[in-house]
């Protein structure tokens, strides 16, 4: 599992002009599986990012975590995070795990 983090004060996706989902404060989520991800690997995850430190206290410095703050998460699919470039100029994404596999976790 690939999980590309970035920290947000809002965010949104929109699809076909809609708003499919969108979070205040919180975590917007780039989520890459592959071969072998399963419920454990998951579960893992879920426990590091929701107690990851990236939030400011009230001395500026990074010490809270999405539960102190009480954030949003808003994931999105990601199968593009296992390309592989090494050969060629096109991507295989032979790495990424196939829909059946993903969609459930």
């Amino acid at each position: 599992m690939r999980v590309l983090v970035q920290r947000v004060s809002r965010a949104a996706v929109t699809v076909d002009g809609s708003v499919t989902g969108k979070i205040g404060p919180g975590l917007l989520l780039l989520v890459g599986l592959t071969h072998g991800d399963d419920e454990t690997v998951l579960d893992w995850m879920v426990h590091k990012l929701a107690n990851l430190r990236v939030f400011n206290d009230a001395d500026g410095k990074m010490n809270l975590s999405l539960t102190d703050v009480d954030g949003g998460v808003l994931a999105i699919s990601q199968f593009t995070l296992y390309g592989d470039t090494k050969k060629g100029n096109r991507p295989s994404y032979i790495e990424a795990a196939r829909p059946d596999v993903a969609e459930p976790l």
